[in-house]
């Protein structure tokens, strides 16, 4: 959605036979325009975080049930590892290992999106004064 700006109004020189009428129903007509740019940036912006709200949700997600399966092959392991043999303790170990670092990397997807998230809706606005 690209919006180019109107053009600025005539200069004093040139503006000499307008009225004051018509020159606020210039102003009221650029005013306008510009709310209508700003509510258009505005939904950019909410379409955005709306779409990563999504992503970080879904590695959220991911992340926990990952972590539930590491838990769930860690008490299962250790059944198993009750057993006469120290094999058991070794595949427990491997897979519940592996699912763990697969729920950390998705954590961390997680918190690099969120990060970044925070970072673009916190940015000031071209043309606004910074704090």
């Amino acid at each position: 959605m690209n919006y180019e700006a109107p053009a600025p109004s005539a200069s004093l020189t040139d503006r000499e036979g307008i009225t004051l009428g018509e020159d606020l129903r210039l102003l009221a007509e650029e005013a306008r325009e510009f709310a209508k740019a700003e509510v258009t940036f505005q939904k950019s912006r909410a379409a955005f975080a709306g779409s990563q709200i999504g992503r970080i949700v879904g590695l959220l997600v991911a992340a926990l049930v990952v972590l539930f399966f590491a838990v769930m092959a860690l008490v299962v392991g250790l059944v198993i590892a009750l057993g006469p043999l120290l094999t058991p303790w070794g595949a427990m170990a491997a897979v519940a290992m592996a699912l763990l670092i697969l729920a950390i990397i998705c954590a961390l997807a997680a918190k690099r999106a969120l990060t970044t998230l925070k970072r673009v809706m916190s940015a000031p606005l071209r043309g606004e004064p910074s704090e």
